[in-house]
């Protein structure tokens, strides 16, 4: 084990989650695949221990996210993902060709859009952002199509 990070077994009992071989195999494939959905963890996880149904992948996924030891994103038209990197408030990039999905640290500085104008008395403590554009993978193979897509997207 790294210094500083957890095994699984040791994220789950830290938060008050008891230790189950489906609830271990779930950490895993979130910890390997972030960004995935919970269809695509089912299938990593049937690979990592056999059978498990879809609906004990999505409860445990649930269980995860309300004792944030994962977290939940679900870009506009996508299906809801998964990743364990919840100690931070960060945003993610989402390519509208492939669907990818990558981190991306907040801004610093000066970010007026991420200051509400008006709080209306909440205590914010966390902000959204998804940008969207086109990885370099897709950019690459794309060329002409991506600006005809771009040109597109801009009259809707």
């Amino acid at each position: 084990m790294r210094q500083g990070v957890q095994t699984e077994a040791e994220a789950l009992r830290a938060h008050g989650v008891q230790v189950t071989a489906q609830r271990l195999a779930v950490v895993r494939a979130v910890r390997a695949h972030p960004h995935a959905s919970a269809d695509d963890l089912a299938g990593f996880v049937r690979t990592d221990i056999g059978a498990i149904s879809r609906q004990a992948v999505y409860d445990t996924l649930g269980l995860l996210v309300e004792v944030r030891l994962i977290r939940r994103i679900q870009p506009a038209g996508s299906p809801a993902r998964y990743e364990d990197r919840v100690a931070d408030n960060h945003h993610h990039l989402v390519c509208r060709s492939c669907g990818d999905v990558v981190d991306v640290d907040c801004a610093v500085g000066e970010t007026p859009c991420l200051t509400a104008a008006d709080g209306q008395g909440y205590l914010i403590d966390e902000a959204e952002v998804c940008f969207w554009g086109r990885c370099p993978a897709c950019q690459s193979e794309s060329g002409a199509t991506a600006v005809a897509t771009d040109a597109q997207h801009a009259n809707t």
